[in-house]
């Protein structure tokens, strides 16, 4: 079955000047222009391509890559208003609308959003949304999830906390500013790693791999090498920057506090306003 704003493998069925056509079963024949048509396209071979409405509302075919297929999100620069919402640059010929009852907030023009491409089963067409909170779900995070696990993140709000990102797409997880020691911006895509999934389903992120786990006996093993390897100084203590510690160690700061603290207690290392001292 034809799924319309995502990626179909269709057959081919006729050929001519202005580009092919493609099978599109029961919404009939559909057009992929000729400047996305493959060199090696034939009558009777399937070919992948993406299926969406062109400017007259008719069916049309693309070769060309979305930012984002239906349910998916991805950071969009506003490219034009009317009175009936704002169009957004998806990477496509023809932009998205995302109607004005679908804005979070009004969108102004060159300025860029994190929007969710949806079918509206009003008007039969695909449309944008940035009402977030509506469209990400709140879902049960119980055993969907797991500590350490890699996940992908779109990074879509600052809050007082530190950053709300999308998490695979579908749930919210916070990143808190205590851990990061990197400056994110809205809409960028990372990898991340899941921290801690709490008992209310939300989760707790970290940029780090290793971040997940509370014990810090690998930060302080790592602290401990490199001692070793540096002639038993390393330049970084409590006040240093947290780029300064990440750039030399690789590790959050708070991560550092934590096990410089422990090696401290357990008088391995000495510790001045210049750095660090192996024992």
């Amino acid at each position: 079955m034809l799924k319309i704003g995502e990626y179909n493998t269709l057959e081919v069925v006729k050929i001519k000047d202005i580009g092919l056509w493609v099978d599109g079963g029961s919404y009939g024949e559909i057009l992929l222009p000729l400047r996305y048509m493959p060199k090696n396209a034939e009558v009777g071979k399937d070919i992948e391509v993406f299926i969406y409405c062109d400017s007259e509302d008719r069916l049309i075919a693309t070769t060309e890559t979305p930012l984002a297929t239906v349910g998916q999100f991805a950071y969009m620069k506003c490219v034009g208003l009317s009175k009936f919402g704002a169009f957004m640059n998806w990477g496509l010929m023809k932009d998205i609308l995302v109607p004005l009852r679908e804005q979070f907030e009004p969108i102004e023009e060159q300025r860029s959003h994190i929007v969710k491409v949806i079918f509206d089963n009003k008007t039969d067409r695909l449309i944008g949304t940035t009402r977030l909170n509506l469209h990400v779900n709140e879902i049960d995070t119980d055993g969907l999830f797991t500590r350490g696990e890699e996940v992908k993140l779109l990074i879509a709000q600052k809050t007082p906390l530190g950053y709300k990102a999308i998490v695979n797409g579908t749930t919210w997880g916070v990143l808190y500013s205590s851990d990061l020691v990197q400056k994110l911006t809205i809409g960028q895509s990372i990898r991340g790693y899941i921290k801690y999934v709490r008992d209310d389903w939300r989760i707790d992120l970290t940029l780090n791999a290793s971040g997940y786990d509370n014990k810090i006996g690998d930060t302080t093993t790592k602290i401990l090498f490199l001692l070793s390897q540096k002639d038993g100084f390393l330049p970084v203590h409590d006040s240093s920057p947290p780029e300064d510690i990440y750039a030399l160690l690789k590790m959050s700061k708070k991560s550092f506090k934590q096990a410089v603290g422990s090696l401290y207690k357990e008088k391995k290392i000495s510790i001045s306003d210049k750095g660090i001292t192996l024992l």
